[in-house]
């Protein structure tokens, strides 16, 4: 059933692609190695004497699921289409020269000592590859901001994708539960999909591309740009709960203006910029204020808690707060 239905949503995706979502074409080829991957093993589960030949179309389908897990990430961080033939030719040139001189039936042997370590291997480069895309959205978790459907959409397929790498790497452990995980994926993107589709009327896949089409004029650009001091001036940062809807509000601009803006122009998350106005404000602190402990000076100035503002002010000063007092006061 999972098989049959990721089957079903990589035809809907493809089909989806015709209406210049370009990005869908990706998901399409990500649904069907995934499910090529599935078919092999619900088949190899229930019918070990199986013809190698669809072992080896199963295993072979691995080696493009890292690359098309890549590729559909990489579209939605970045504004340019990746090149997607040197992440997809190679391989496949690989597989049928392997295919061919190395087939499974008659190197077993091989393919299960090494060529599945190193696709394997393959799979797990790509996925941390990956994680570069999905990063904005685990900055929008850690400061708290409001995700876009899309936001969580990505975060997912990016998690079951790599819990599905996990679950077959530790197969030989864990009774081939790798099955029912990729059933639960595809179930899961199933229900997400169904969801987002009947909320508002809204075709979440294009959230992207809108933005990404839509640009900001001139005056906008100038206007934005210096109603943002505004937060500093009044010091909006120093409330440990600040949110990007509320900075919006303040700044009488619409929330997705102000976080493209920063996005594009800045080039920073909102999270990002509040973290670097309170560690500002905490260096001018810790340069005054000397009858106060350094953790209180970081509540003051808007963390929430110790380890943020130790973590925070070491990652943008390179010195703990500690370390940067002594440093002044010298």
């Amino acid at each position: 059933m999972g098989a049959f239905n990721g089957l079903l949503l990589s035809i809907y995706f493809a089909i989806n692609a015709k209406k210049k979502i370009f990005t869908n074409y990706f998901l399409s080829l990500l649904l069907l190695v995934l499910s090529i991957r599935i078919i092999k093993s619900v088949f190899f589960y229930f019918n070990p004497n199986l013809s190698n030949i669809f072992i080896q179309i199963g295993l072979s389908a691995c080696v493009l699921i890292g690359p098309f897990l890549f590729l559909y990430l990489k579209t939605y961080s970045e504004d340019e289409k990746p090149s997607w033939t040197k992440h997809v030719i190679p391989y496949l040139t690989i597989l049928t020269i392997l295919g061919f001189f190395y087939p499974y039936v008659e190197h077993r042997t091989i393919w299960s000592t090494w060529i599945i370590k190193a696709i394997s291997a393959q799979w797990m480069i790509y996925i941390v590859l990956s994680f570069k895309s999905i990063h904005p959205v685990i900055q929008k978790i850690k400061g708290k901001e409001n995700l876009r459907k899309i936001d969580i959409w990505v975060l997912s397929i990016y998690l079951g994708v790599t819990l599905i790498w996990l679950a077959y790497t530790t197969s030989a452990y864990t009774s081939y539960i790798a099955g029912a995980l990729s059933f639960t994926f595809i179930l899961y993107v199933n229900v997400l999909l169904l969801i987002f589709r009947a909320s508002n009327g809204i075709n979440f896949f294009q959230e992207k591309e809108k933005y990404k089409n839509k640009e900001i004029d001139e005056k906008t650009l100038e206007l934005i740009g210096q109603k943002l001091s505004i937060i500093v001036e009044k010091e909006l940062f120093l409330h440990p709960n600040f949110t990007l809807e509320e900075a919006a509000k303040e700044l009488k601009v619409s929330k997705h203006l102000l976080s493209q803006y920063l996005n594009e122009i800045l080039g920073k998350s909102f999270s990002n910029l509040i973290r670097e106005y309170r560690v500002e404000k905490a260096k001018k602190l810790l340069e005054t204020e000397n009858n106060y402990t350094i953790e209180s000076l970081g509540y003051d100035s808007g963390f929430s808690s110790k380890s943020t503002f130790f973590t925070a002010f070491k990652k943008t000063t390179g010195m703990t707060p500690a370390e940067y007092q002594k440093s002044y006061l010298k």
